[in-house]
């Protein structure tokens, strides 16, 4: 997939745009970017970075990153996609200056959003601003339960199963492998410790079962308080798994929470508890939308 950073990168040439921001790439998007990629011209996503939320100034912490979000896309068949820095600039852009700008002069002949839509200074345009304009308009219903708001409270929560049912497919989370404690080796269960981009919503602390890398993972998200830990750490047991993985970029499915973090009378005790995460996460099942 091609990506671009400002219009003029991209060859003007029939197309069909989804625009929208597209964090997370759940349900609901998918049903865009479908209709886009569904209609006989070249499929082109027109989306925003940072989230307009955050530059708006209401804060959001997003479902991916940007790299992330520019793969799930991709997998759905988008050709081509430009990312459009979100500024107060841009926010303060006319609706019909923006649609002629950065979806028009792509040659969209196309243009499918949500539906709601709404993009331009304060809010003002909607789709049909791209049919005054000349382009054929589909705007994609709401799917049913489906919400970034909802996906965010549940990932919030803990509850990746629930979320998983509104994007998709599982809750990631994706990091640099870096150095950490190495507490993990000592103990018999080597982690993986995820820097994760503080943008990124992460979900409650606790113990999860998941995947990484055609590998079961156990996952430990918080500040392992056995230890008398304050940072946050994301760290990864990669079942079977053998090799350094250290500079690499990681992303881990979270299949379902197994429990709390906790404090053990002894490292005997932390040790036998992994032993049966580690059991349970071998028995977990991945999450199908």
């Amino acid at each position: 997939m091609n990506v671009a950073r400002t219009p003029g990168e991209l060859e003007r040439r029939p197309r069909a745009v989804a625009i929208g921001t597209f964090d997370g790439v759940h349900l609901g998007h998918r049903a865009v970017v479908r209709q886009a990629v569904e209609a006989g011209r070249t499929p082109t996503v027109v989306t925003f970075h940072p989230h307009p939320r955050e530059v708006l100034g209401y804060g959001v912490q997003l479902l991916s990153t940007l790299d992330r979000r520019l793969e799930l896309l991709e997998a759905l068949g988008v050709e081509d996609t430009l990312v459009v820095e979100f500024t107060s600039e841009v926010a303060a852009t006319s609706a019909e200056a923006f649609a002629e700008s950065h979806v028009l002069a792509l040659g969209a002949e196309v243009v499918v959003a949500g539906e709601g839509f709404r993009f331009g200074n304060k809010r003002g345009g909607d789709l049909t601003v791209f049919e005054r304009l000349g382009a054929e308009v589909r705007e994609t219903p709401v799917v049913p339960g489906v919400s970034s708001r909802q996906i965010r409270e549940l990932v919030t929560a803990g509850d990746v199963r629930g979320a998983a049912v509104q994007l998709g497919r599982p809750v990631e989370v994706e990091g640099l492998v870096v150095s950490g404690d190495a507490r993990g080796g000592t103990l018999g269960f080597p982690t993986a410790n995820l820097r994760v981009d503080h943008s990124v919503l992460v979900p409650r602390f606790g113990i999860y079962a998941g995947a990484g890398l055609d590998h079961r993972a156990a996952v430990s998200i918080g500040v392992n308080p056995h230890y008398g830990g304050a940072e946050r750490r994301v760290e990864a047991f990669l079942l079977d798994f053998e090799g350094d993985l250290y500079g690499r970029r990681v992303i881990v499915e979270l299949w379902e929470r197994l429990r709390d973090e906790a404090v053990f009378e002894s490292e005997a005790d932390l040790i036998t508890q992994i032993a049966r995460d580690v059991e349970q996460t071998r028995q977990a099942t991945r999450p199908e939308p």
